[in-house]
């Protein structure tokens, strides 16, 4: 099941590009939408999807991807609803990577057992959970490994040396690369800075290494896409979805096609470089 991660990685790389992935959070900004949005990556050319937790505090999150996991919860999303999104996302779309990225507190108090059951169950092929430090693998990493899922590890521009490889000791499916210090959506690294942080992690591993947090534009989706084995991109995408959203909380009935449209752009962007 985790093969689609490796094999997605094999394709791009066949095709002399970079993977494209993108995140966007369960239920933002109703279920509807966000079934739609999935489905409009996929054909706008994205590689793999990262499918956001909801989740209260989401403390690694800049204002575009809190919000947008406010919006969701608030709409009524839960980790239930949202494996059901995952499982009818594979059942459309049997190749596409769906990844799982979120925060521990929600799976805890779901039950890890009953989580790892039904994620693999719907065809979930990786995990990124982003306060789960190696030190805790016990809690989720061991067992998730073990029923077959990806565990994707964050790396950032201040893990080096000893704990850089402590904190790729279990990596799976590829590494990625936070290319700030900071929040989700605020600010963007120098190609300088990524391309030395990417020949550090691959000194480290064989795993293909993404470079995400500060991507806003397919220039810069390009270049991050060039200096490393590919490119994730997050709030640009969730900000298209709060633009689009009435005084009333009402959303356009077009969000998907416009995300879609914007997708496309870097898909092309990073096809070309």
């Amino acid at each position: 099941m985790a093969g689609r991660i490796s094999e997605r990685f094999e394709l791009a790389k066949s095709e002399g590009r970079g993977i494209l992935g993108v995140f966007v959070s369960a239920g933002d900004p109703t279920e509807d939408i966000c079934v739609a949005t999935l489905d409009k990556l996929v054909e706008s050319g994205v590689d793999m999807i990262e499918l956001g937790m909801p989740f209260s505090d989401p403390m690694a999150d800049g204002p575009a991807i809190q919000a947008a996991s406010l919006r969701a919860i608030a709409a009524g999303m839960t980790l239930e609803k949202t494996l059901k999104i995952a499982a009818d996302f594979r059942d459309r779309h049997s190749d596409t990577p769906l990844i799982l990225m979120g925060y521990y507190n929600p799976i805890y108090m779901y039950g890890v057992d009953k989580f790892i059951q039904q994620a693999t169950a719907a065809g979930v092929d990786g995990l990124i959970v982003v306060d789960l430090p190696p030190e805790e693998d016990v809690e989720l990493c061991d067992p998730a490994i073990e029923a077959g899922l990806d565990f994707i590890r964050l790396t950032t521009p201040t893990t080096k040396g000893a704990r850089l490889t402590r904190v790729l000791e279990k990596a799976g499916g590829f590494v990625y690369y936070v290319s700030i210090t900071g929040i989700t959506g605020t600010k963007s690294a120098a190609g300088d800075s990524i391309k030395k942080a990417v020949e550090d992690i691959r000194s480290a591993t064989d795993l293909p290494v993404v470079t995400g947090f500060g991507i806003r534009t397919p220039e810069q989706a390009a270049e991050a896409a060039t200096l490393s084995d590919g490119a994730i991109v997050g709030s640009a995408v969730v900000e298209i979805i709060a633009n689009n959203i009435d005084e009333d909380g009402t959303p356009a009935p077009d969000i998907a096609d416009k995300i879609g449209a914007f997708v496309s752009s870097l898909a092309k962007a990073i096809a070309a470089k």
